[in-house]
C-alpha cells in the first residue's frame, strides 16, 4: 500500500509509568498488590460547577446513570490523598527531574512554571472525578536513527487506579495504581510508514529507559495512536499496550479508512 500517496498522517502519545520512591503527589510507595485488600469503601459521583460557572453536560449524563464505584485499599499503602479525602502533596521531584532530562534529549522547551491540571474524568478510576496532569516541555525537536522527531507536548500527570471488575452498575476499582508517576510524550503528526512509526515509538520508548526511572512490565508502557488519511477523518486508537502492535494497528486502520471512503464514493 502507497501510505504516501494516501496522505497518512500519525501522531502518537506515549504514556509510561515512571519507576520512583512515592506516587506523584503523596507519599505512597508506588507498588501493585495481589494480597486481600484491607479495606472498601463505595463513592458515586455528583455535579458540581466549575470555575466558569457551568457544568460539564458528560458529568451529568453520567450521574444520571446512578452507578456505584467500590474502591478497594490497604492502611500501609494507601493514604487520604488518594480517598480524595486529603489536598495533593507536593509533586516528586525525581519524576520532574525525569521529565526534564527527556525533554533534553529532545530538545524541547521547559515551561518557566509547571501548574497542575485538571482532566474530567468520569469513568470512576480517579477517585477525585478528574486526573491531575502538568505540562512540562514542548516543542522538541531531535533526529535519531535517521528519523527526524518532533514532540509537542512533555506532561507529568498521575496513573488511574486498576479496575478490577463490574457488574451491573457496580464498577470495583483497586487504589495501588492510583498516583504512579505517568511521563506522556506527544509527538507532531508524522507522514512515515506504519513500521517506521513503530520505530520512532520504540525511539521514544528507549529514551525513557535510559533515564533508569521507567517501569518495566506488562501495562506499565500505553501508547494512544491518532491516524488519518486525505479525505479521512483523523482516528484516536487508545490504550495500545505494546510498541510491536504500533505498525498492524496503523495498518488496519488505513484499510478501514480507505474502504469507508469507497463506500462513501460508491454512494454518491
Amino acid at each position: 500500500m502507497d501510505y504516501k500517496s494516501l496522505g497518512l498522517k500519525v501522531g502518537l502519545e506515549i504514556h509510561i509509568q515512571l519507576n520512583t520512591r512515592r506516587k506523584l503527589f503523596c507519599h505512597c510507595p508506588p507498588v501493585l498488590r495481589d494480597d486481600e485488600p484491607h479495606f472498601r469503601l463505595e463513592r458515586r459521583l455528583h455535579v458540581s460547577v466549575s470555575e466558569l460557572g457551568a457544568v460539564d453536560p458528560a458529568v451529568s449524563w453520567e450521574v444520571r446513570k446512578r452507578r456505584k464505584y467500590v474502591y478497594e485499599g490497604y492502611r500501609d499503602t494507601t493514604c487520604l490523598v488518594e480517598l480524595d479525602e486529603e489536598p495533593p502533596h507536593m509533586p516528586d521531584e525525581e519524576a520532574l527531574v525525569t521529565a526534564v532530562a527527556v525533554a533534553k534529549m529532545f530538545n524541547a522547551k521547559l515551561f518557566d512554571e509547571i501548574h497542575v491540571m485538571r482532566k474530567t474524568v468520569i469513568d470512576g478510576s480517579n477517585v477525585s472525578g478528574f486526573q491531575r496532569t502538568m505540562l512540562v516541555a514542548y516543542g522538541g525537536k531531535t533526529k535519531i536513527l535517521g528519523y527526524d522527531i518532533g514532540i509537542e507536548t512533555i506532561a507529568l500527570e498521575e496513573d488511574a487506579a486498576r479496575k478490577m471488575g463490574e457488574e451491573g452498575k457496580t464498577a470495583v476499582y483497586r487504589l495501588d495504581r492510583l498516583g504512579i508517576p505517568l511521563i506522556e510524550i506527544a509527538t507532531e503528526p508524522m507522514t512515515y510508514a506504519p513500521q517506521q512509526v513503530g520505530d520512532v515509538a520504540w525511539i521514544i520508548g528507549y529514551s525513557v529507559k535510559i533515564t533508569g526511572r521507567a517501569r518495566r512490565g506488562l501495562g506499565t508502557v500505553r501508547q494512544d495512536v491518532n491516524v488519518s488519511i486525505a479525505g479521512g477523518a483523523k482516528t484516536e486508537i487508545k490504550g495500545v499496550p505494546d510498541l510491536s502492535l504500533i505498525p498492524k494497528v496503523i495498518e488496519y486502520e488505513v484499510m478501514r479508512q480507505v474502504n469507508l471512503l469507497k463506500i462513501a464514493e460508491e454512494l454518491k
